[in-house]
């Protein structure tokens, strides 16, 4: 005789859990929601946080984070870090390799908005187009013309860091009419254009320098004030890359001294804080870090996302490793 003990079989379907360290897209998350359950870092207590600690293979952050070692093993589990951007210098890598954590990133499909950003900073710092707009509004046209400004095409461009995201500009710069020389870490045979080994001369040569290199300790504080100054009075700084690239502080220095002629920046050294000193200059342009702020290129990042988590779970090769 069989016998029953009434209770029903748990035919729950429990969602795989994902720890959100940091700001995502909604988009992103509604499409992760649909198999995982997202536990955001920042509503957890301590305690739960040590309770939960234990169920999270994989963790969500974005490029301006910071998963230091610490964090890693807190997680006994980790073992994927899927990090919404292109950027990763927040992430301790070699925490990560000592701790069996792999890695994926968003790279290649944001490159075309950050290469538009970067010659639209340029454009508006050399023609003053905010400082234009505001003369504008304020009426000081009715009592006279606005200050001549610089020219754009034909001028010559320094790209720092040919990467994708520099080839990108440079291509650009191409139908500016614009001299394009680089300086990287490699030369990179057939580009079509001539690479400077010293970054002084890169600078020295320019009338623009466009900044396109990650963070990291390599690059920290690699444009500083001889940089700066050697790009001189009439020199035009952009920079896409990483705020700590740039030393701020010297920056601020030679723009106030008027020995740099005009900076279109949308990193900064402490991101979302940007210094009073740069704000409210006719030859400075600023924009709160979105050179992949589109729609479009935000749902390819996010699906880039959504791919990496999905290929890991599978095991199998990440689409977008890093390292």
């Amino acid at each position: 005789m069989t016998t029953h003990s009434g209770a029903r079989p748990d035919t729950t379907v429990r969602r795989t859990p994902l720890l959100q360290h940091a700001p995502l897209p909604d988009m992103l998350l509604e499409a992760l929601s649909q198999d995982h359950e997202i536990v955001d870092f920042n509503t957890l207590t301590a305690a739960a946080f040590r309770e939960r600690a234990p169920e999270f293979e994989i963790l969500l952050t974005n490029g301006e984070d910071t998963v230091a070692r610490e964090r890693m093993q807190s997680l006994p589990a980790l073992g994927l870090i899927a990090n919404f951007g292109v950027g990763y210098d927040g992430i301790d890598m070699q925490a990560a390799a000592d701790h069996g954590v792999r890695v994926s990133n968003t790279p290649d499909v944001l490159t075309d908005d950050v290469a538009d950003l970067a010659m639209g900073l340029l454009l508006a710092a050399s023609r003053q187009f905010p400082a234009a707009q505001r003369f504008l509004e304020s009426g000081g046209w009715a009592a006279g013309g606005f200050t001549w400004t610089r020219r754009v095409s034909g001028s010559r461009l320094g790209i720092v860091g040919m990467g994708r995201i520099g080839e990108a500009v440079a291509r650009r710069a191409w139908a500016f009419d614009m001299p394009v020389r680089y300086f990287s870490r490699r030369q990179k045979p057939g580009m079509g254009y001539e690479c400077e080994p010293l970054l002084m001369g890169l600078a020295t040569w320019a009338d623009a320098l466009v900044v396109c290199l990650p963070g990291g300790k390599e690059t920290k504080g690699l444009i500083d004030a001889k940089i700066l100054q050697a790009l001189g009075p009439q020199g035009i700084l952009v920079n896409v890359g990483r705020g700590s690239v740039v030393e701020e502080d010297a920056l601020i220095r030679t723009l106030h001294a008027g020995e740099l002629g005009g900076a279109g920046l949308d990193v900064f050294a402490t991101e979302p804080r940007v210094p009073n000193e740069l704000q409210g200059l006719p030859n400075v342009v600023l924009t709160p870090h979105i050179g992949s702020a589109t729609w479009q290129t935000r749902q390819a990042m996010s699906a880039l996302v959504v791919e990496n988590i999905r290929a890991y779970q599978q095991g199998l090769p990440l689409v977008t490793p890093v390292g």
